[in-house]
């Protein structure tokens, strides 16, 4: 008892903290990391400790280079190490399910064509109703939570950002609105290191970000020789604060806020 009643205060503690750097924060963007091979995590985990910046996770239980999975038991003391510095985590569905189709039926429902990336169906195309597409979100946030001991965000972020308007109507109706990210959000780090070498997309990030954009990065790429993190994640953080930019979780995002607070008013 006593070990979880220290977990809870020093999680009340950072999150306080986290309150009232957001008040101060005039310029804010919104970092977040969707999972991968995971090969980098501990070095992301290092930069945000170091930085002091919190950060959304979107987790699927993607194949990784270590362990049973991005949302198996081997990461399961990783996960509750950043509950605990006060980041915030939300589905990136179980299997990384991509939206390949709508389907219109007969009776006027819809159903979707999908294609999963990981799992014991990864690379089938399946035919879903949207209650097993929500079905999907759910299976990722529930790893989350017991992983973590808290309530993900009612979010998700469709892998590839992949969706239609269908989908998204499927998603919300079951109490999930979808995070995308902005075009200067999108850091780079799924291109070839070849094309776009690490400094180059860090003089782009610096030039074109703006307040208020979501940022998207992940926490291994396969196909990535050399790592874009945490290359250029520290120098990243440091050149967006020394702009005069503060960083949030999608907790604090105006487009977003409302409806977590309808949805998740308190931290379980």
């Amino acid at each position: 008892m006593r070990r979880a009643s220290s977990f809870g205060l020093l999680l009340a503690l950072v999150l306080a903290a986290g309150a009232l750097r957001a008040q101060d924060c005039a310029k804010p963007v919104y970092l977040t990391f969707d999972t991968g091979h995971m090969g980098v995590a501990e070095l992301v985990a290092e930069v945000l400790r170091r930085q002091e910046v919190r950060v959304t996770f979107f987790a699927a239980d993607e194949r990784t280079r270590v362990g049973d999975g991005s949302l198996g038991t081997h990461w399961a003391s990783w996960w509750r190490a950043r509950a605990a510095e006060g980041h915030e985590f939300a589905s990136h569905t179980l299997d990384h399910v991509y939206w390949r189709a709508d389907l219109p039926q007969p009776d006027g429902s819809m159903r979707f064509r999908v294609r999963a990336s990981a799992g014991p169906q990864a690379g089938q195309d399946r035919i879903w109703t949207a209650a097993q597409y929500c079905a999907e979100i759910d299976a990722a946030s529930e790893r989350l939570r017991e992983h973590t001991g808290r309530t993900p965000l009612p979010l998700y972020r469709a892998p590839g950002g992949k969706t239609s308007p269908a989908l998204l109507a499927a998603a919300r109706a079951c109490g999930y609105e979808h995070v995308g990210w902005a075009q200067a959000g999108f850091l780079g780090d799924e291109l070839a290191s070849e094309t776009y070498p690490n400094e180059a997309l860090l003089k782009r990030a610096l030039r074109d970000i703006r307040p208020g954009d979501v940022l998207m990065a992940h926490l291994g790429i396969w196909a990535r020789r050399d790592p874009w993190a945490p290359a250029v994640l520290e120098p990243l953080i440091q050149g967006l604060k020394a702009r005069g930019f503060c960083f949030q979780t999608l907790r604090e995002h105006p487009d977003y806020r409302d409806w977590i607070a309808r949805r998740a008013p308190a931290r379980k």
